[in-house]
């Protein structure tokens, strides 16, 4: 990108930046409700047809909060053993698209030891207030001897499949960049855990089939808007360099030879912030926000966010707005900051609010209404 074109760029996005602080003029005043609170460093939220909801905490514990609000006093039982240390644990906890008739619950977690552990696939039937007929479907491979950069985020497609995100391992980076290994990759499934006969590198020499896209760094973001028709990927960056990413089967995303970030040490990871056959975001934060979780607002109670994603930021302590126009970003506003909490994951609700989850020894989920 020449000088010209990457002052333009950054014009562009101190542009937008300016457009969302005039627009926060028309504010929009909601409250703040807490559904659960005394969570154990929770990492996501989902919902079952009913309304009742599915909240993980981190050391391995499923924990079912009804429509109303009450959580139920003993976790979930039957939750496969994980693997509890530093960033690894129990991740996500999503229905298949026909729980109603299945009863299916996929969960993302890290499995092995302190020698050899990776990212987890399994499903189990719920039933009542247990997990029965526990399989595994798909465990990352090569494992690794690091505890941190294991992605898991799940989402299901239209036609069934099941995306996971999967992390780098910290120190295997140059992993992202080979498709004879599963680090730092979105791998499709279907969901009986078997490979999709149109992924993208299905029986290329040297190439894992489960591979969708690949170069990426610790993904927890994952979204596909069906509106739209538009998948979200959002990466940690190092020091600065998160992105959010549009995901496109067989696409390379650069890292670590692209970046935006630098080392922790402040020295220099790639000389490059584009290459040849390689994505550029559609947004980066440097400094670094640190998101986790991610939402398309598609309600009704805020008008003023239809259309608009939604990021937890960890470091940041904030929801992160970030407003698009026909997929552009054209600005963006911090929000929440007066709850001074990290937010772990962020989901629009069947019943049109927004939910949060900070991410502590104690911590909250919260739902976000209209104020009167």
């Amino acid at each position: 990108m020449s000088a010209t074109a990457t002052a333009l760029r950054h014009l562009a996005l101190l542009t937008g930046l300016v457009s969302s602080l005039l627009w926060a003029a028309d504010e929009v005043k909601y409250e703040l409700q807490v559904v659960a609170d005394g969570l154990d460093h929770p990492w996501s939220l989902s919902f079952l047809p009913d309304g009742r909801m599915l909240v993980t905490e981190r050391a391995g514990r499923l924990r079912m909060i009804s429509a109303s609000g009450i959580m139920d006093s003993a976790p979930v039982r039957g939750v496969p053993r994980v693997f509890d240390r530093s960033q690894g644990g129990l991740f996500e906890a999503v229905p298949h698209p026909d729980f109603a008739n299945n009863g299916l619950i996929y969960l993302s977690y890290a499995w092995g030891d302190g020698d050899a552990n990776g990212t987890r696939l399994a499903r189990a039937r719920l039933e009542g207030n247990a997990l029965r007929d526990l399989e595994v479907l798909f465990t990352v491979e090569p494992l690794k001897d690091t505890p941190v950069h294991y992605g898991g985020r799940l989402a299901f497609m239209p036609d069934g499949t099941l995306l996971l995100t999967t992390g780098d391992g910290f120190d295997y980076r140059e992993q992202a960049q080979k498709l004879d290994s599963l680090l730092g990759k979105v791998v499709r499934l279907n969901d009986d855990g078997s490979i999709p006969a149109d992924n993208p590198f299905v029986g290329q020499a040297d190439a894992r089939g489960e591979i969708y896209s690949y170069g990426h760094r610790n993904p927890q973001g994952l979204l596909y808007d069906e509106e739209s028709g538009t998948l979200y990927l959002h990466e940690h960056g190092p020091k600065g360099g998160d992105e959010i990413n549009i995901l496109e089967p067989g696409n390379n995303y650069g890292w670590p030879v692209i970046t935006y970030g630098r080392d922790y040490s402040g020295a220099t990871i790639s000389p490059y912030t584009e290459y040849e056959g390689m994505e550029q975001p559609l947004i980066y934060w440097t400094p670094s926000i640190a998101p986790s979780g991610v939402t398309i607002y598609r309600g009704n109670e805020f008008p003023q966010w239809q259309g608009d994603l939604l990021v937890g930021a960890l470091a940041g302590r904030q929801v992160r707005l970030v407003e698009l126009d026909q997929g552009r970003v054209v600005g963006q506003q911090p929000l929440f900051t007066e709850l001074g909490e990290r937010i772990r994951d962020v989901r629009s609700g069947p019943d049109g609010r927004l939910y949060l989850i900070s991410d502590s020894s104690n911590g909250t989920l919260y739902r976000v209404v209209p104020k009167p």
